[in-house]
């Protein structure tokens, strides 16, 4: 266990010591700010816009970060033969990756805290066609990344410390009393209750978002056990757009007709005149109240007859698409902005508990699959 902390700790603070990390934390936040300050003239949905967009720098900073960081904590040590020192003694591989990983979970987790700050005050900030830019709070913020940059700098130079480390733990630190120091104070730099206006659903989407990251930064782990950088930033990318459209390329294939709007199926260019026919018998055999449509209630009258029937046309969902839908990561899971704006439940920390029992089996998953070509890599 001794070994595991030590390796974990040492991966931690070699990706927090990267200066793209620092680029990338200091990018991402003081970006989320600037999208809270123009004006978007949209017709009363600006705080809604702001906060989806804010959310959607999180996701796009933590995938760069999620690959970035995995390259530099494996592949450039398997490259420069440091992995090798530190398995010629008594650390096994798999040991020594799940340590990696679980210091590429710290970075991103301290990389996707800066950024729920910065989200955060966004969402405060955050004003439509009759409000202003809240001068007051940009300042605050901009003030508090000069001082991080300060404190880095004078621990480089009068203590002899790295930089750039420093410098990211004083951003997590100051962007931190920033966000306090804005919330007691309205736009107009008059006293108020501590977080008026702050948006504080966000925390339950963060949460989410750094579960997808979880699971990126596995899946990038996995592929630097044999590939570099760009290789890494390809397929990563590659499994984020696939699973991003996961429930149209492979969701409605991968179940049965019955699930979803029959009406809407009649039309489908994915079913041919004999299967349309079936479905419109179907429909004229069940819709009670003529509405053309089968409701939920006259779906579940469905007997096992004729969903064998309908099996037996082939509408009864593709294997091969529920196994390519089961092996892609659905990132729409952990996207809640647009539910937790319209107030429906999904974003309640029951849900977030759900999730995380999905991650913990996908990750658990890829981690093995990492672990297996990592203990066949010959290391040189």
């Amino acid at each position: 266990m001794r070994q595991f902390i030590t390796i974990a700790t040492n991966a931690f603070m070699e990706l927090v010591r990267q200066p793209v990390f620092l680029l990338l934390m200091t990018c991402s936040v003081a970006f989320e700010i600037f999208l809270a300050t123009p004006y978007y003239f949209a017709f009363g949905d600006e705080p809604k816009l702001v906060k989806n967009s804010t959310l959607a720098v999180m996701l796009l900073a933590g995938l760069l970060g999620a690959v970035l960081s995995a390259s530099a904590s494996l592949a450039r040590e398997i490259r420069s033969g440091t992995a090798l020192a530190v398995l010629s003694k008594p650390v096994g591989r798999t040991r020594f990756l799940a340590a990696k990983y679980a210091g590429l979970v710290a970075a991103l987790t301290l990389l996707t805290y800066v950024n729920l700050v910065g989200v955060l005050l966004a969402s405060r900030m955050a004003f439509d066609a009759y409000g202003s830019t809240d001068l007051f709070a940009v300042g605050i913020f901009g003030l508090s990344l000069v001082i991080a940059y300060l404190l880095g700098g004078f621990s480089n130079f009068f203590l002899r410390r790295p930089f750039v480390s420093d410098a990211v733990f004083g951003l997590m630190v100051m962007v931190s009393i920033a966000f306090v120091i804005i919330s007691f104070f309205t736009k107009q730099a008059k006293p108020q209750p501590f977080a008026t206006g702050v948006d504080w659903r966000l925390i339950p989407a963060a949460i989410l978002i750094l579960f997808a990251l979880w699971i990126l930064a596995a899946l990038a782990l996995a592929c630097s056990t044999r590939l570099d950088t760009i290789p890494t930033l390809a397929i990563c990318c590659a499994f984020f757009l696939l699973g991003v459209m996961s429930d149209y390329l492979f969701g409605r294939r991968a179940e049965p007709v019955w699930r979803f709007d029959l009406k809407q199926e009649l039309s489908s260019s994915r079913w041919q005149a004999n299967q349309k026919a079936l479905l419109k018998e179907i429909i004229e055999k069940y819709d009670k109240d003529r509405s053309g449509n089968l409701e939920p209630k006259e779906l579940e009258t469905l007997t096992p007859e004729d969903k064998t029937r309908l099996l037996r046309a082939r509408m009864g969902g593709s294997w091969w698409a529920s196994v390519l839908y089961t092996l892609t990561p659905n990132w729409q899971l952990f996207w809640i902005a647009d539910a937790v704006e319209m107030e429906k439940t999904t974003f309640h920390w029951g849900y977030v508990g759900k999730a995380l029992v999905y991650v913990l089996g996908y990750v658990g998953a890829t981690l093995t699959i990492a672990i297996l070509l990592f203990e066949h890599r010959e290391l040189s």
